[in-house]
């Protein structure tokens, strides 16, 4: 063998028995990269997919879980969170109630005030508790938010519970036992009643504040992207509303009998507990809720449009709404973007681009005061919307306000006894009570499923400004329901009677079709009312939405009273008595309920005439009800 070919198998063998360990460690390592690989790719889809089925799971309505993270569909609301909110709702009504049905009643036994004055200081009482609402709704929708504005409010709320019942037990009922029809109480000082005046208020302050924000975060617990979460959350107003009279049917029977027999701190101190639990009932689901991030001060936003569009009325619009600012949305804080509507064209021009402001956009400065993007320009616009529906609940709520005002004084002048037991006339809204539970569960389980099934289309039932024109239908039977009792307990009334208490031969039952005929009508106009304005108020203003329904109710005791002191001013002419006069049976209280009646006709007119006019809020990948048809038509 030549010494080339002995040096070539030499250097072969070498480079095999170099190699083969090369190769085999190679083969190891590739081996373990290869199953690594492998192993982080399975978990990586693994990741992909828990994402996918979280990203499922979430919430589409923008809503956060307590950690300020998007919310968890099956971890977060729903009814586990929506019957805390009922309970508590409940409660707190149950609380407020045992103050507020006889107040009237304390002021005068108690503190020894005359009719006139006590009741003019329950009608300031009442119309600050509404008046508050509008500030809850301002500090939860700015600041806030919702859970933070109820917690602190109810904290306020059981403060002045607390302390009425202190100053009550201390203070004010001298001899123990006073304040009944027979014992007397003695005189207080300046000190004491500013301490007793100082605590209703702080309850004034407290309910005023929690009321709007507690239905407008209970509505919160559930998506209503979501089409079952969606029905869930139109359901939960009739029960909010269900939860809100089963409270106070307590606090008008119960307590009031109590508080009646000259209980007064032992009334005040059951809602002083109710309240308590209702607060510890609350904080007890803080985990559970979901929650709406505040937006900011809303009448900066609102008068940012204003100057905006003022600045620019002089400019020719685009004929497209794309060409409209679309930028950042002003720390909407995940609230939806509300799409472009064609009403209200001259606010359009706050979100018209000039060459001024392209400049500031290329340098990455906007000024809000002169250029707007559509969304915030939209909220404003869904604000004026809403004014008119809002003015025409005013009248209605006006006809809510006599049953505790002249339907109670028109029972006492009728019949109250039966086989030797009184019936108080004010326990006749009872049955107004029990009418709004019978028609809840009527509405909820009749009448909706068969309005779906007689229309041919898809459809959830009556929608909320239908119901709404329903419910100021049946206010005005209710008030012709009252006049014709009233005509009759006047056929057989007592002419000569001098006090007019059970002045009448006619049964005080006769009353129960005008109180049956309120409770349905509160249930198609209040339950529709809270669930129209939740759904178009933009999500920065639904507690907003919610104080207006308050707001309506206090207004509504402002114009009957006013309307009453021009129907006695002029029916009082020429030494008449005037159609309410002391004594009932020389009167025409009829006519006073057949003067709201027609109010309420006319009313009912405009009313239509504004349902037709109004236009959904439009939100992105949203747009209220299924058909425009249905949603205006009344």
């Amino acid at each position: 063998m030549s010494p080339t070919l002995s040096f070539s198998y030499l250097l072969l063998i070498t480079t095999f028995f170099l190699i083969c360990p090369l190769l085999h460690y190679t083969a190891q390592k590739s081996h373990f990269s290869l199953s690594r690989f492998i192993s982080m790719a399975c978990l990586e889809v693994c990741k992909q997919d828990k994402f996918k089925e979280e990203q499922e799971a979430r919430t589409l309505d923008g809503t956060t879980d307590w950690h300020g993270r998007p919310a968890i569909r099956g971890k977060s609301g729903g009814w586990f969170a929506g019957i805390i909110i009922l309970l508590n709702q409940g409660l707190a009504t149950l609380a407020f109630f045992g103050v507020g049905v006889n107040l009237v009643l304390f002021l005068t036994r108690v503190l020894q005030q005359n009719n006139a004055d006590a009741a003019n200081n329950v009608s300031k009482w009442t119309g600050t508790v509404y008046i508050f609402s509008l500030v809850g709704a301002f500090l939860s929708d700015s600041y806030w938010g919702r859970f933070k504005t109820c917690a602190i409010f109810q904290v306020i709320f059981v403060i002045g519970l607390v302390s009425l019942s202190l100053s009550s037990y201390i203070f004010l009922i001298r001899p123990q036992g006073c304040g009944d029809e027979q014992t007397p109480c003695g005189s207080h000082s300046g000190l004491e009643i500013g301490l007793f005046y100082l605590s209703i208020y702080l309850v004034a302050l407290g309910n005023g504040g929690y009321q709007p924000n507690i239905a407008t975060f209970g509505a919160d617990q559930f998506d209503e992207e979501d089409p079952k979460e969606g029905h869930s959350k139109v359901a939960f107003f009739s029960y909010f509303y269900l939860a809100l009279n089963l409270g106070s049917l307590f606090s008008n029977t119960i307590l009031g009998y109590f508080e009646d027999e000259g209980m007064w701190a032992l009334g005040f101190w059951v809602s002083s507990g109710s309240a308590l639990a209702a607060l510890l009932l609350f904080l007890g689901g803080t985990t559970r809720y979901r929650h709406f991030k505040p937006s900011g001060n809303p009448l900066s936003r609102f008068c940012q449009v204003i100057v905006s569009a003022i600045k620019k009325w002089r400019v020719e619009m685009p004929p497209r709404a794309e060409n409209l600012y679309n930028g950042k949305d002003y720390s909407m804080a995940n609230n939806r973007k509300i799409l472009h509507t064609h009403g209200f064209k001259f606010l359009d021009r706050a979100a018209f681009i000039s060459s001024r402001d392209l400049d500031g956009l290329k340098q990455g400065q906007d000024n809000p005061w002169r250029l707007c993007p559509v969304t915030q320009i939209e909220e404003v616009k869904c604000i004026l919307r809403l004014m008119p529906i809002w003015l025409c609940t005013i009248l209605y709520s006006v006809v809510f306000t006599q049953m505790a005002s002249l339907f109670v004084e028109q029972g006492a002048a009728m019949k109250t006894v039966v086989s030797n037991f009184k019936i108080p006339p004010a326990s006749m809204s009872s049955f107004d009570i029990i009418s709004v539970a019978v028609f809840i569960f009527l509405n909820r389980r009749v009448l909706d499923p068969l309005v779906s099934k007689l229309r041919k289309k898809n459809s959830k039932g009556l929608t909320e400004l239908q119901r709404m024109g329903i419910g100021l239908v049946i206010a005005i039977m209710a008030m012709l329901a009252a006049g014709i009792v009233e005509c009759y307990r006047q056929k057989y009334a007592n002419k000569d009677c001098t006090h007019c208490e059970g002045a009448s031969s006619l049964s005080i039952f006769w009353q129960v079709p005008q109180y049956a005929f309120i409770g349905a009508s509160e249930v198609f106009m209040y339950v529709g009312q809270l669930e129209f304005f939740n759904a178009q108020a933009p999500d920065g203003l639904k507690s907003f939405g919610s104080a207006l329904c308050m707001t309506s109710i206090s207004l509504g005791n402002y114009v009957s009273s006013l309307l009453l002191t021009m129907v006695m001013k002029i029916s009082t002419t020429d030494h008449m008595p005037g159609w309410v006069p002391g004594n009932l049976n020389k009167g025409h209280l009829d006519r006073f309920y057949f003067l709201l009646a027609g109010l309420t006709t006319i009313d009912l007119v405009v009313y239509i005439a504004s349902a037709k006019w109004y236009k959904c809020i439009e939100l992105e990948g949203k747009c209220g009800e299924s058909n425009e048809e249905d949603n205006y038509e009344v």
